[in-house]
Parts: C-alpha cells; structure tokens; sequence
C-alpha cells in the first residue's frame, strides 16, 4: 500500500484545500502501486483521478479553442494568452551550447514517466536571459510545438498593474492551473518582479509577488514547463537562480548566425545582382534576430511594391543601418 508519508501528504493537502499537491500525491501513489506490481489497483486509482479532475472543470475559450479549467480559475482569462504554436527548434538558429540543452530539456520531457518511475523529475524550470529579440519568446514556442503542448504567456508587468493588491493571488492561480493543464507557462518581462528584494524603492507590492512566486515554484510539482525570461539579469533576485534547474543564456547572433538567418529568411528569392551574404552579416552585426528578420521582411516588400522579381541588394544594405 502507500506510504505512511504519501498519504499524510495526500490528507493535508485536501485539508488545505491544495488540489494542485492533492492530485500529484494521488497520482504518485498510483505509479508507486504500479511499480509494486498491484498494476489493476493502480489503474483502478488513475482512473478515479482522472475522472475526479474533470468533475472539476469548466471550459474557457481562448483565441483558438476551448481549453478545459478549473471554476476557481475563470480569472485566467484576464492573466494569460495562451495559443498552440507551430514552430519547432529546426526553425530556430541557435548556438551549439543552446540547442544542446534544449535538446535535453526535451529528451527528457518525452521520457516523463520513465523518470517518475525512478522518483526523478525531468528538467523543466528555466531561467532564459539574454539581450531583446534573441530568441526567448520564441524558444518556449519551440518547445512547446516540439511536445505538442500549448504557450501560456503571463505579462507579469500587467499582472501588477491591473491587479494591485491581488497580484499574489492571481499569481496562485496561474501555479494551481499548472497541474491540470500542461504547457509551457512563460513569465515575460521577469524582471519587472524579480529585481532584487533589498532595493531602497517602495516597492512592497513587488516584493510580495516574487516571495509568492519563489515559494510557489518551489512547491510545483507539475509536468509543465515554467519559463521567466528577462533582458536584464543583472537586476535579478540572487534567490532566484537555485530555483531553476537551467540558466540558459542567448546571446546576440556571430556573424556565422546572421548570415543562416539572412539566408534562411531570403530563401526562394534571388537578387538582380552577385551578393555577398558576408558583408550583409558584416553590415547587420550587433543586431538581434528580430531586427535582422525585419530587415529582410522590409527588403521583400520593397521588391513586391515597386513591381520587382528580384531582390535589391541596396535595400538589404537600407533595411539594416535602420535597425541599427
């Protein structure tokens, strides 16, 4: 049978009200039985927690379909934008050292139920940082169309703003939707909560929130991919970092990065005249991949709108010294 320790858990958690923990200890307690064996008791046991769960649902709708949710969590819809990307790490550029953990981040998330058998979690709380426009925002999408699961995007900024004075809850009820709705929750804007504690400015409220949000991510026992990014690291909560299991750094892309991404976002064009793709890099360097393809996306609609079938290098050249 369970543990003498899993069901202590299991009964404290229902009588706090903590469904999150109170459905990860049920479930934990049915692989233990698996495990023993007992594979009918154990199934019998899924079974009652699934149906259990969905006893508690709702369905709020977002832009694209009906996700199902928990009563106590209509207000998510004011907290979150949640979408199904499409993209996956092939259509990213990205160093070797990134793309080796992402790799493994993802490895390891299909691999899920094999390392809970063994009373292992798999990596799944990331601390992305990194200069604006180098890929963030769109590694959680990555990851997320690589495991088939949505992007739940949480504007923290906006989160203290609208909600002053409910922050902390709202905040609580984001971490209590991540149990039943696996995703991948990205908190932008991080640092907009998660400057450091000791700072002279009155800033309770904000205080208060990365507390909240310290102690909720060290309880979450969930199979969703919980993600802060920030473009200013050095701002950050020295507290925070053991709280992730990866720290993953982006930097702005090597002249070798910019021209794949030129090339990849040029593909299917050609130009009125011999181009060097290397003095395009030389031109776009110390830029970020959003202004880079911006660039090109200019220097296309150049073409398209003065009734061209090629490409003009010299508009190439225009659309980057402007983003510089």
């Amino acid at each position: 049978m369970a543990a003498a320790e899993q069901i202590k858990s299991l009964i404290k958690s229902f009588g706090e009200g903590d469904e999150s923990r109170f459905f990860t200890t049920a479930m934990q307690i049915a692989a233990s039985e698996a495990r023993k064996g007992h594979t009918t008791f154990a199934q019998e046991l899924k079974l009652l927690i699934e149906k259990a769960r969905k006893t508690r649902s709702i369905s709020f709708i977002d832009r694209n379909k009906t996700i199902p949710i928990s009563q106590s969590k209509r207000d998510l819809n004011e907290l979150i934008e949640i979408f199904q990307p499409k993209i996956k790490l092939k259509d990213m550029i990205l160093t070797s050292e990134v793309k080796e953990v992402l790799t493994k981040i993802i490895h390891e998330q299909r691999k899920y139920e094999i390392l809970r058998q063994h009373n292992l979690m798999p990596r799944r709380k990331l601390l992305l940082k990194g200069p604006p426009g180098c890929g963030k925002t769109m590694t959680a999408q990555a990851l997320a169309g690589e495991l088939g699961i949505s992007v739940f995007i949480v504007r923290l900024d906006g989160l203290i703003s609208k909600f002053m004075g409910e922050s902390i809850a709202k905040l609580r009820l984001i971490f209590d939707a991540m149990p039943d709705h696996k995703g991948v929750y990205l908190f932008d804007e991080f640092d907009s909560i998660g400057s450091h504690r000791n700072q002279g400015q009155d800033v309770g409220e904000i205080k208060r929130v990365l507390n909240s949000f310290l102690i909720n991510i060290e309880k979450d026992q969930s199979n969703s991919i919980i993600i802060a990014a920030t473009n200013m690291p050095e701002a950050l909560d020295q507290a925070l970092f053991r709280r992730f299991d990866d720290i993953i750094t982006f930097p702005l892309p090597n002249r070798r990065e910019i021209e794949d991404t030129i090339k990849k976002n040029l593909s299917g064009f050609k130009f009125t005249e011999q181009i060097d793709y290397n003095s395009f890099s030389k031109e776009a360097e110390g830029l970020n991949y959003s202004d880079i393809v911006k660039a090109c996306e200019e220097t296309i609609k150049e073409m398209i709108l003065k009734g061209r079938k090629k490409l003009n290098k010299s508009d190439m050249f225009t659309a980057l010294k402007k983003r510089k």
